[in-house]
């Protein structure tokens, strides 16, 4: 989830593409109202010991709005993940002029728009759905203060629903269950890296003071362990488990265009995704290897193309439950990218021209002048 580019590709694409939060039409499931995310059996379950599904960069589409990006790592954006039983959402933030972006390694190359927007829009999603308990987690790529995000948490409305754990500068074992952040109205954790605990902002909260996270740059199917990435101050994960870290199973893979160009693997993702557990590379398979080395299961796990897979029956698998009250998109994209060009927002408005994005051709043609690390 570390992202870099190079100034030459800031002005190659100096068409930045202003990626709207493209929504496809999808099939409504009736929600049950005794259902906490999607299941009656999760409501008694402490947050920590759930697998969470979460769509990795999430803002960032390879649709037509961005002209089916190769720099894109969903199909359907963050509403559209959380309707279809994702609780955990993931991007990437950058500070332009004093705002902050949810910007794809650089703003000229996916730019999905301010941050405060998008965290709206998440909270119009949770304002309809009181039973759920969500999660964001934001790399926070310029190192920007704490309280520049809480200005955009406060500014949006959701930081209402934020919730304040026992310790707000180590790991805890002490999380409540699901029910218990739904009937106290504090049903969205909000993981933030490179960021100082405050008291003013006390629920967001530094990602590395209690998360733990696996390798995420992996480029070969037998590339995915289980074994600790990051933060280093964690030790193993034996130990970061046993100081109550929670864990955190990246994974996604990418294609190498050079040494140093990588792009999302889409030609891979059936298989990726799969929840398989004897498949090599599989998800199914991933989560279940790690929940035998750690001796729970994956809490965290991050995907591209979610819908794909489908990636999110692998966390009914962890969690062993039957879920209810999900929407699914109406069709699913194809690994090209959504076809049609009409694509809808989350605002329920459409746009039939798509922004630009970046081919596959632009991207080789000028490699020799940029870097990019997805």
């Amino acid at each position: 989830m570390g992202f870099s580019v190079r100034s030459a590709m800031t002005a190659v694409l100096g068409l930045s593409a202003a990626v709207a939060s493209a929504a496809s039409p999808s099939r409504h499931v009736a929600r049950d109202d005794t259902a906490c995310n999607n299941s009656p059996d999760l409501c008694s379950r402490a947050y920590n010991k759930i697998t969470h599904m979460g769509a990795h960069d999430s803002a960032f589409l390879r649709d037509a709005s961005t002209g089916n990006s190769i720099a894109g790592n969903q199909f359907y954006n963050a509403t559209v993940a959380l309707s279809a039983g994702l609780r955990l959402l993931q991007g990437q933030v950058h500070n332009v002029s004093g705002v902050l972006r949810l910007c794809h390694s650089d703003c000229s190359l996916l730019d999905a728009g301010p941050l405060q927007d998008w965290l709206a829009k998440v909270k119009g999603w949770m304002d309809d759905h009181p039973n759920d308990v969500v999660t964001v987690l934001l790399v926070n790529s310029d190192n920007m203060d704490v309280a520049k995000f809480g200005a955009a948490f406060e500014a949006s409305g959701i930081s209402k629903y934020g919730y304040k754990p026992s310790s707000t500068t180590a790991p805890t074992g002490d999380w409540p269950t699901l029910k218990t952040m739904i009937d106290a109205g504090t049903r969205l954790v909000s993981f933030i890296a490179s960021i100082d605990a405050s008291s003013t902002y006390p629920y967001l909260l530094s990602e590395f003071s209690y998360v733990f996270e696996t390798e995420y740059m992996v480029t070969t199917a037998t590339g995915f362990n289980c074994t600790r990435g990051r933060p280093t101050a964690a030790g193993t994960a034996a130990n970061a488990i046993s100081k109550n870290y929670i864990p955190l199973m990246n994974h996604f893979k990418y294609d190498s265009l050079t040494s140093s160009i990588q792009i999302p693997a889409v030609g891979d993702i059936d298989t990726t995704n799969s929840p398989d557990t004897t498949k090599t590379g599989a998800l199914g398979l991933h989560a279940e290897t790690c929940k035998e080395e750690w001796g729970i299961v994956p809490v965290l796990v991050l995907v591209d193309f979610w819908d794909k897979g489908p990636s999110i029956q692998v966390a009914d698998a962890m969690n062993a439950i039957n879920a209810t009250g999900r929407s699914q998109p109406s069709s699913t994209s194809s690994t090209g990218g959504n076809k049609g060009t009409t694509t809808g927002r989350s605002d329920g408005s459409s746009t039939k021209e798509p922004r630009l994005g970046l081919g596959t051709g632009a991207l080789v043609a000028f490699m020799a002048a940029a870097v990019l690390m997805f």
